[in-house]
């Protein structure tokens, strides 16, 4: 075993022998039990499904654009909106950081050689794609029309056929997503490097921790609820329909249990993204680390307690909704103990202003734009306001556009040099991050107004008056689909035209700088040994304090 320290991270070339040049034959892709390769085919995966998602948005705001539903048919826009919906979460927003990021670095933050269950992660993304396939596939034959969230009695009784064959994907996806969870637990218990503690581990590696637990306590219990509306549409046995003797409430209880949590699987991880970002474009080790480590499972834990805050006007009894709504405006408390935290860390910071950075300075503004919001609609009175109208629209895409979005993009720009062993033009990547800042606000923001004005939502038509508010979102979404193309292009173009990335391009602390990049396939050579703490800047973690300011010469290939 080697000392970590004792590594020179900046000077580590480009190995012929990466995980990417380990055979190149679709086989040996297919067949990988190679962490590193799995997560770059999730990330293949989930764009495709990005881009699909991305369509059905813009077809929406092309029918927002005038008051007449002049561009679909009411029951074809229910349609889209749906298949929006369906793609975006299910594809895109819960699996994106853990099964790409998560997958590729949670093993070299640790300074394992892979996953403790290769065998297992390779099974989740096959699952993945069935499912997304057999989705894709119901999508395209008829679509659904019942909203992503499968309320009944609409997806029992009035909807077409195809509710059966998305909601099967869904069921089949939501294994992968078990599996992914239940592998980080058990690599993050077992396979640790010699000195690598709990109070050593990232905060990253804490985030996804929580989610884990998220996933496997939470996905069983969406997937018995779509099992039983199947049961039901084939036996019309009285479950969820009215009726036949059913309860619809039912439904909404056991689907917001696993939903609402399932938005803490898609943003826990993003705060730990941002939480690396964050420390080490500050040049500082993060303020009050073990309160955001612990404020991540207080949010996995108090995330199961607040389901009937999206039920408030659903005939719950009054004494619940007041239960919900506190518990609402206390998990509260641990985002705010982040949001504290970060700031602090930036406080005095040496900060670098570069693209990853930009991005995580966005998450801080859109994320709290989103959190404040919720707490207007985890409030009972105003709730009745604002429920099933723009308000909730604009509210959601702030915290999981604003907010996981952001963050995933943050976390690409950031490891895409360890990903690839390429950099990527940092110019196009501050152009890219400041158009999709400026694109989101504009289509979200207005949203609230036109929420709070009274326009719901899934309708395709609406009041004359409130077209000019939809004109900007429309336009700002314009905005925003081209800051989010723009990487595409000019991340791909790197992988030819980059220039040859070091082993640690921005000078950072972290295990996973201190092997090559692109990682070989065993990840290090030797298994490191862990001896500074977490963040840990300056002579105890081998980082010279002024060398780390200034970014290092990319490495030259032998």
């Amino acid at each position: 075993m080697q000392n970590a320290d004792a590594i020179n991270p900046a000077m580590i070339d480009t190995p012929n022998d990466s995980f990417l040049t380990n055979g190149y034959s679709l086989k040996s892709w297919l067949l990988t039990k190679d962490h590193k390769r799995i997560a770059l085919m999730y990330l293949v995966s989930i764009s495709l499904f990005f881009l699909g998602g991305g369509i059905f948005a813009g077809i929406i705001r092309l029918e927002l654009l005038t008051p007449a539903s002049d561009l679909l048919q009411t029951a074809t826009y229910n349609k889209v909106f749906t298949q929006h919906g369906i793609l975006m979460i299910f594809f895109f927003l819960i699996p994106s950081i853990p099964a790409v990021l998560g997958n590729f670095l949670l093993p070299l933050m640790i300074g394992a050689k892979d996953l403790a269950l290769p065998r297992i992660n390779l099974l989740s993304l096959y699952l993945f794609w069935v499912g997304g396939l057999l989705t894709v596939y119901a999508l395209l034959q008829g679509g659904v029309d019942t909203g992503w969230t499968f309320y009944t009695p609409y997806s029992t009784t009035f909807s077409n056929s195809y509710v059966m064959a998305v909601g099967l994907g869904i069921f089949i996806n939501g294994f992968s997503s078990i599996l992914t969870g239940l592998n980080f637990i058990v690599t993050i218990h077992t396979m640790r490097a010699p000195g690598m503690t709990w109070f050593r581990l990232p905060l990253f590696v804490w985030a996804h921790y929580a989610t884990s637990l998220v996933m496997i306590l939470g996905t069983p219990v969406v997937a018995i609820t779509v099992l039983l509306v199947a049961i039901e549409r084939v036996a019309r046995i009285g479950i969820f329909d009215p009726a036949i003797g059913g309860d619809p409430i039912l439904f909404q209880h056991l689907f917001w249990f696993y939903s609402h949590p399932a938005v803490y699987i898609m943003i826990l991880p993003g705060m730990g993204v941002i939480s690396e970002i964050i420390s080490n474009f500050s040049r500082k080790k993060i303020f009050g680390y073990e309160f955001i480590a612990f404020s991540s499972i207080a949010i996995a834990v108090f995330g199961f307690l607040v389901w009937g805050h999206h039920m408030f006007v659903s005939g719950q009894s009054i004494y619940a909704g007041m239960v919900f709504s506190f518990l609402t405006m206390v998990v509260a408390v641990p985002s705010a103990i982040k949001v504290f935290n970060w700031t602090a860390t930036l406080y005095k910071g040496s900060i670098s202003y570069d693209t990853p950075m930009l991005y995580a300075i966005g998450f801080l503004g859109l994320f709290l734009i989103g959190g404040l919001t919720g707490l207007f609609l985890g409030s009972v009175g105003l709730t009745v306001h604002l429920t099933d109208t723009y308000f909730v629209v604009a509210h959601f895409h702030y915290v999981m556009v604003g907010g996981q979005v952001i963050a995933y993009l943050g976390g690409i720009h950031y490891w895409w040099p360890k990903m690839t062993g390429r950099m990527y033009s940092e110019f196009w990547g501050k152009v890219s991050a400041m158009l999709v800042f400026i694109g989101f606000n504009l289509t979200f923001f207005p949203q609230f107004i036109l929420g709070y004005q009274g326009m719901p939502r899934r309708y395709a038509a609406y009041p004359e008056e409130l077209q000019v508010l939809n004109i900007f979102s429309t336009a700002g979404a314009s905005v925003l689909g081209v800051g989010l193309l723009m990487p595409v292009i000019y991340l791909t173009a790197s992988l030819v035209n980059g220039e040859r990335a070091a082993g640690n391009p921005w000078m950072l602390p972290g295990l996973e700088w201190r092997t090559a990049s692109p990682p070989p396939t065993e990840n290090f050579e030797e298994m490191p040994v862990v001896t500074w703490e977490a963040y840990e800047f300056g002579e105890e973690s081998g980082l010279d304090i002024e060398e780390a300011r200034k970014r290092t010469a990319p490495a030259t290939v032998a």
